[in-house]
């Protein structure tokens, strides 16, 4: 798939295309269905599948006190994106002076100048333009008159569910609902960082972890635990998956105040992965984030929760763990 960051970067023999435009946010299980159609209806006309999304999105630029976080980062919504076999999305910068077009003016030059759009495939709840005037209707009229077909596709929903949004993947989220957001994405949740040094503890006590730098990108799930994998060199021919225990809070054992995502691979104390970046992936929350009475305790729950996360990723229990109330230094 290819990227093209702006008009200019469109090729100029590019003469015709069946195009969707959106956010995107997590490409979800509705995205997929809209990109899916674009992949179809242009596979049938001979021509590129093409997406139009946002850099950043437009609510961090428009309201940024209150944007709601993203599920993903741009590269993991390209790469999630690319999945559906996309040909090119056309990444916009979005900027106030961009938002200012009319509805009619954004979709001559980006969709009818720069992309020769035959066909347009939006959503339902499609808005665009200056105050978000433009809507399905409006794509619809623009279409008749500028020469290019639109197709609706229809909210997409498990029976007696409400619609797959990013709203509602947010929702479960900050429930810590692993199993209601797998099912709404289509895969498990992830976040991308770099690895970077904390306070050790983990390690003192043989569970050492990956913490993640507070620039990670993806929505943080509710505090808690979680069973879940570590993926290193993401996207990579050696990419290569880790069982792993996942950690998010504020390590209220230790009055920490600072929320951190941290991850043990299952009964690996030889890693060093500081300064590479990962991404984390969450399967299960296994309890909420406790404060303990005693390093004892606190150690012989971390031990229940690494079996237990083995148990639910379906890998062994690792070989040799920590005994109860004893910590490694």
């Amino acid at each position: 798939m290819r990227r093209w960051n702006g008009i200019t970067e469109i090729p100029a023999d590019l003469t015709a295309s069946v195009l969707t435009i959106g956010n995107f946010d997590g490409v979800h299980l509705g995205h997929r269905a809209v990109l899916a159609e674009v992949v179809a209806a242009a596979r049938a006309e001979g021509v590129p599948a093409v997406a139009v999304t946002f850099d950043p999105h437009p609510a961090t630029v428009h309201r940024p006190g209150s944007a709601p976080t993203l599920l993903t980062g741009l590269d993991d919504r390209l790469a999630l994106m690319a999945q559906t076999g996309l040909d090119a999305v056309l990444v916009i910068g979005y900027t106030e002076e961009f938002a200012r077009q009319a509805p009619e003016e954004f979709v001559r030059r980006y969709f009818v100048e720069a992309l020769h759009a035959r066909r347009v495939v939006i959503g339902e709840d499609i808005r665009f333009g200056w105050g978000n005037v433009g809507d399905r209707t409006t794509m619809t009229e623009l279409g008749r008159r500028l020469g290019f077909e639109v197709e609706v596709v229809h909210d997409v929903a498990e029976p007696g569910e409400r619609r797959w949004s990013s709203t509602w993947v947010r929702e479960l989220l900050a429930e810590g609902d692993c199993a209601g957001v797998t099912r709404v994405l289509g895969r498990p949740h992830r976040m991308r960082g770099v690895v970077v040094h904390g306070e050790a503890r983990g390690r003192e006590m043989g569970f050492p972890t990956a913490n993640l730098d507070t620039g990670a990108t993806g929505t943080i799930p509710a505090d808690g635990v979680y069973a879940g994998w570590l993926v290193r060199y993401p996207g990579a021919p050696e990419e290569v998956s880790l069982p792993a225990a996942i950690s998010i809070g504020t390590n209220p054992t230790f009055d920490g105040v600072q929320r951190r995502v941290e991850a043990h691979v299952l009964g690996r104390t030889d890693l060093d992965l500081y300064d590479e970046e990962v991404v984390v992936e969450f399967v299960r929350r296994l309890r909420p984030t406790l404060r303990y009475e005693g390093m004892a305790a606190l150690i012989e729950q971390m031990r229940q929760d690494v079996i237990s996360a083995a148990d639910v990723l379906g890998v062994p229990h690792p070989a040799q763990l920590p005994a109860s109330g004893s910590a490694t230094h």
